[in-house]
């Protein structure tokens, strides 16, 4: 029997995974939503609210924390602890090329599957991008798995044939407790590869290419591009080579060259969405790392009105120090936000923002912002992990883009100003 803990999208999309294969389970979630186990039920699954069954293998989301007591009884109970990486690895045939680092995945992983779609692959994305991998892998001829630290910390026997690693910096400090069980999750990615697979790393980095250099697996480097996307767009492409090189397809350039025009977006990142009067919101959701944020806050319209908080990550603040003259108030939400507000210094108004259901927070941060700017921008770059309040980053998106929206803001995107 399969204990699928944690719902939301990621266990839904297990559990769907589970019912196509005629697999047992039962499910649970440490605080759930009625509407998901409407739907797991829907499914034919049964919920173990109380932990009282036996388990072999424990499907675990990726917002649960390896060391969460109950993760830490299922497995003293002799249960194994796995991700849906692992999941999709060990019941479907479909070969995965799976994409990770600090900075840069999503956007690597959307462009590596729109290049071989180009070329005449059926390549869907998912994973830590929307939708879950198990959703898609049953569909496509290979899948394009983003995959973060803590999908990959629950990996046993998952194998890419084609692995890309963009880069190691600093993230997630708070989860993983040190840099370096944080980069151990992250080369999980390369430890099942063998000499028929393929390794796409930055050969820039240090870190990437000690590993790299370690690996049996054949190494396809690419050096970094003048700006994240064009970085990103040369893994993809040497991701792409090296996916083509296995179906023994050589580059099909005409077909690369029409791709290239129509590369996608990756969502929620540095987007400006609406406007009121002559204040623009900037949603920015994605950006919880420092080097993010500051690229947000020079970029922003100044003043800026700033939505930091959430859980920090272990965050370095004095990098952004500088720019605080170009921010007119911070509006710290979430467990953290005020804290991390309050370390930056620098005289900035900080309105705290008590209120710890999240919809309503953002909604009081809007209000708060719009009170003291007439012009400028009102940017959500939290610098935070969204777990305290929200789903994900996404659903953290969706709340600040309904508050933008309910309180006056109109469509509006630069080129239709």
């Amino acid at each position: 029997m399969i204990l699928v803990y944690g719902l939301g999208r990621s266990g839904l999309g297990v559990l769907r995974f589970l019912k196509k294969r005629g697999l047992p389970a039962r499910f649970y979630d440490d605080q759930p939503r009625e509407e998901e186990v409407v739907q797991a039920t829907a499914l034919g699954f049964a919920p173990d609210f109380e932990l009282q069954g036996v388990y072999r293998e424990v499907v675990a989301a990726p917002g649960v924390p390896l060391a969460h007591p109950n993760l830490e009884a299922l497995r003293e109970r002799g249960a194994l602890v796995l991700g849906e990486a692992e999941l999709a690895f060990r019941f479907s045939s479909t070969p995965i090329i799976g994409i990770t680092g600090t900075a840069g995945k999503t956007t690597a992983t959307l462009f590596t599957a729109h290049l071989l779609r180009g070329q005449g692959v059926r390549a869907l994305e998912g994973g830590n991008v929307d939708p879950p991998l198990v959703s898609v892998v049953d569909e496509a001829e290979v899948a394009v798995a983003e995959l973060s630290s803590f999908q990959l910390e629950r990996i046993h026997a998952f194998r890419p044939r084609v692995a890309v690693l963009l880069n190691l910096g600093v993230d997630h400090l708070d989860r993983h407790g040190s840099l370096e069980a944080y980069h151990a999750a992250k080369l999980n990615l390369l430890k099942n590869l063998t000499p028929e697979d393929a390794l796409v790393y930055n050969e820039q980095d240090p870190k990437v290419r000690e590993a790299a250099l370690l690996s049996p697996a054949r190494r396809h480097p690419f050096t970094p591009g003048e700006s994240p996307k064009e970085t990103n767009l040369r893994a993809a492409l040497e991701a792409t080579r090296a996916y083509l090189d296995f179906l023994g397809r050589p580059l099909d350039e005409a077909a690369l060259r029409e791709s290239l025009q129509t590369l996608p977006e990756p969502p929620h990142r540095f987007q400006a969405f609406a406007k009121k009067g002559s204040v623009v919101f900037i949603d920015d959701s994605i950006a919880t790392r420092t080097a993010s944020v500051a690229a947000a806050l020079k970029a922003a319209p100044a003043p800026i009105a700033w939505i930091l908080g959430g859980e920090d990550k272990g965050a370095d603040l004095e990098a952004l120090r500088p720019l605080l003259p170009r921010v007119r108030v911070v509006l710290a939400i979430g467990r953290d936000g005020p804290r991390m507000a309050e370390a930056l210094g620098g005289g900035v108004e900080v309105v705290a923002i008590p209120e710890r259901e999240g919809r309503e927070a953002m909604r009081q941060a809007v209000v708060e912002a719009l009170k003291r700017l007439e012009e400028g921008s009102v940017l959500l770059a939290p610098l935070a992990a969204s777990f305290d309040q929200f789903r994900n980053y996404r659903d953290r998106a969706q709340a600040f883009r309904e508050a933008v929206f309910a309180l006056g803001g109109e469509p509006w995107t630069p080129s239709t100003s």
